[in-house]
């Protein structure tokens, strides 16, 4: 008696896929190099205060509109969704060439959110209806790396470029790069989008198995909202290089870890990542506290970046694995819907801390905050056990 033959993995890569890229590329682009300029800007035009306010209004106006997405997606389709996201993510930033004002950079941030949920949104449910469900892990990952590259660039570029050539040249950068991608989305031959009331997400809030992990990697992204938004200020005087290394750092370990993470979670499943991966955010975070030591706030960097990495695969491939693919979008609603709120909260939060308490003091209260989540990893630990034992 012949051997069966050893099951073929279909490829990951197809043409549609690459082209999808383009517009990651683009998008990924324009949301990372103001992020952490933003609150340089906001100081430079003396409103130092209203920076979380800034980055809080950006990822909560994203928030609203990516629960509302799956609606326009089922209405207007794939490519269309991902048109309009584009414009309004890039060119809002135009506006802040003419004018420097507390008022404007809120709304700037306001529209660009509106644009970025739709991106991430529409574009996160198509992405994964183009990936194998095999090597979803896998594929995810890739798209990490696709995505994770430029923001490993933009994050720290953008603070080194607006200290060396000013704030206009990385409003226009912004603008442009989601603008020029427009081309590549008219070209894709995207799959038909699901249509119908039952595609909402509000029937996915009341699933525990997709708001578990979605709980458990908010509390990771709460942090990586104070990193983003307070690093650079905690860091201000300090040597010029600490900041924009920290940031390469930890965009650099995220992007690393995520693509290992998703070879591991395809091979032995999804869920025994969490628990890791947050202990690492955990401690990373409170290293980064130690603002006075540029190696501890290098260190903690990259050892945040590798949790968060590894907590951003894990989580959305293991709720993509519990839905149907029309309800793709549901979970990459939620998944965005639980970064983002989160990023916003802990911008929001740390900046009524800092006012207080201080930048070591508010980074210390951000890895104990992260605690309670390690619960929530337990019980998906212990879920999954019994579920193989069963099977």
């Amino acid at each position: 008696m012949t051997a069966p033959a050893p099951a073929v993995r279909p490829p990951i890569l197809s043409r549609t896929l690459l082209l999808r890229f383009v517009s990651l590329v683009g998008s990924s682009i324009s949301f990372y190099l103001p992020l952490a300029v933003v609150p340089l800007y906001a100081d430079a035009i003396g409103a130092r205060a209203t920076a979380g306010l800034a980055t809080g209004g950006l990822l909560i106006t994203t928030v609203l509109c990516e629960l509302a997405t799956p609606r326009m997606v089922a209405r207007i389709g794939y490519r269309s969704a991902l048109a309009v996201g584009l414009v309004l993510l890039g060119a809002p930033a135009l506006a802040l060439l003419a004018d420097a004002s507390v008022p404007l950079l809120v709304a700037v941030s306001v529209v660009r959110g509106i644009g970025f949920a739709i991106c991430v949104v529409a574009g996160g449910a198509l992405t994964a209806a183009l990936i194998p469900s095999e090597r979803r892990g896998e594929g995810l990952a890739i798209v990490g790396l696709v995505t994770g590259v430029p923001s490993l660039l933009a994050l720290p570029a953008g603070v080194w470029v607006a200290q060396r050539w000013g704030f206009d040249v990385v409003f226009v950068v912004t603008a442009l790069a989601p603008i020029l991608t427009l081309p590549t989305i008219f070209a894709l031959a995207v799959p038909q989008a699901p249509t119908g009331r039952r595609h909402g997400p509000l029937r996915g809030l009341r699933e525990a198995a997709l708001m578990r992990p979605a709980a458990v990697f908010a509390a990771s992204a709460c942090a990586a909202g104070v990193v983003v938004t307070y690093l650079p200020l905690a860091l201000r005087e300090r040597a010029g290089w600490i900041a924009p290394a920290a940031l390469l750092l930890h965009s650099a370990a995220a992007t690393l870890t995520r693509w290992i993470a998703g070879r591991i979670g395809d091979r032995r499943g999804q869920t025994g990542l969490l628990t890791p991966g947050l202990a690492l955010s955990i401690v990373g975070m409170a290293a980064l506290a130690v603002t006075a030591s540029p190696w501890a706030v290098l260190a903690g960097a990259a050892t945040f970046g590798s949790g968060f990495g590894i907590l951003q695969n894990a989580t959305l491939a293991l709720m993509y694995s519990r839905v149907h693919e029309t309800r793709y979008s549901t979970v990459s609603a939620i998944w965005n819907a639980a970064y983002d709120l989160s990023m916003a909260v802990g911008a929001i939060g740390a900046g009524l801390l800092v006012s207080g308490v201080g930048f070591t003091a508010a980074f210390l209260l951000t890895a104990i905050a992260m605690l309670p989540a390690l619960a929530v990893t337990r019980r998906e630990v212990v879920s999954a056990a019994l579920t193989t034992d069963r099977g």
